[in-house]
């Protein structure tokens, strides 16, 4: 007899987010200088922390890759993808 695999697990649903159901988040990282990207409350523009718990952090990796890739594309700096342990309780 085999080993029956769940489909589904809450633990490993992207489509609920929100609910912390991961405690993994990802931020971008500047290459030219190892800082990470925020986003400024004032005009909604990308600023800059050197602290990754400080910067916009994203749910999913696809999102993080998604964004990264964009502003790769746009030239000027370069940015890769951190994975970041998020604490549960701050969810």
């Amino acid at each position: 007899m085999g080993v029956v695999m769940p489909v589904w697990a809450p633990e490993i649903d992207p489509a609920h987010p929100p609910e912390c159901t991961q405690a993994k988040r990802y931020v971008l990282q500047r290459l030219s200088d190892g800082s990470f990207v925020s986003i400024r409350p004032d005009d909604q523009g990308l600023g800059q922390v050197s602290d990754p718990m400080a910067a916009y952090l994203f749910h999913t990796q696809e999102a993080a890759l998604r964004a990264a890739g964009e502003l790769n594309r746009l030239g000027g700096d370069g940015f890769d993808v951190v994975k970041v342990a998020w604490p549960v309780a701050l969810c």
